[in-house]
């Protein structure tokens, strides 16, 4: 069992890839050091699988929304299910939504509609909304200014590998900034000069699995036990041992989701 202690903040554990042998990743995360891991609802059945999936194992909790490049298929009732079970005590989260410009299965303003859905949600249940955002930082950047202009913003954007100057603007409206597995490929060095200028207080882990697996992985299925990788890169950046890195980020994860500890 890892001494470390780690979060993985963003992960789709209901994926069908997971499912014949997701007992054993949920013990691989335990043993690398992974103490708790948020599962991330994309429809309104997936959500309904995250959520068993977080009643089923301690360790698990739960997030609930309608993803951009779904809500062209998403129903009224759909989205009353999310709201329904946003509620639920082993959720932590709205999410993940936000915006995508790199597929064009979802119209943007039906994108925008449902973000902006989100973020009210977000506010009236009172915990955190986790964003999308693929190849439409600057439309993005538009709605956290709308929103942010009606009260304070309380959320994360989620595998970020965004410029600067939109790192900036997330963090002046209150946002936190995770990092996955893209921030150990050999290429992104400069997502590496920027994780280490985020506000220590600011910063979080993800996997995004089964997706974005971190070096050496990539090409493969990811899983939560590979956080610990992102983690030792993401410190290696701030000049910071595993532990301590691991440190911050837990504690910055128990600060922005509920996670009842």
């Amino acid at each position: 069992m890892s001494m470390i202690d780690l979060i993985d903040t963003h992960a789709h554990l209901d994926e069908q890839s997971f499912e014949a042998e997701i007992d054993e990743i949920v013990e691989r995360a335990s043993a690398a050091g992974v103490r708790e891991i948020i599962t991330i609802g994309t429809t309104a059945d997936s959500c309904r699988r995250a959520i068993s999936l977080a009643e089923k194992y301690p360790s698990v909790w739960a997030a609930v929304g309608i993803h951009p490049n779904y809500a062209v298929q998403a129903t009224a009732d759909d989205w009353r299910v999310v709201c329904e079970l946003s509620r639920h005590p082993r959720v932590v989260a709205v999410g993940e939504t936000g915006l995508d410009r790199f597929w064009d299965h979802t119209p943007l303003d039906l994108q925008v509609d449902y973000f902006e859905r989100h973020i009210a949600l977000s506010r009236e249940i009172s915990k955190p909304f986790i964003v999308h955002c693929r190849e439409a930082e600057a439309e993005t950047l538009v709605v956290l200014d709308r929103a942010a202009s009606t009260g304070p913003l309380r959320g994360v954007m989620h595998s970020f590998c965004g410029s600067p100057e939109t790192a900036r603007r997330c963090l002046d409206h209150g946002l936190w900034l995770s990092f996955s597995g893209m921030l150990t490929y050999k290429k992104n060095e400069a997502l590496r000069e920027l994780a280490a200028t985020v506000p220590a207080d600011r910063i979080l882990i993800e996997t995004d699995c089964p997706y974005l697996a971190p070096t050496p992985h990539r090409g493969k299925r990811n899983e939560p036990a590979f956080v610990a990788r992102t983690a030792a890169m993401l410190g290696e950046a701030r000049g910071l041992t595993l532990p301590e890195i691991a440190d911050l980020t837990t504690a910055n994860a128990r600060i922005l989701f509920p996670l009842g500890n």
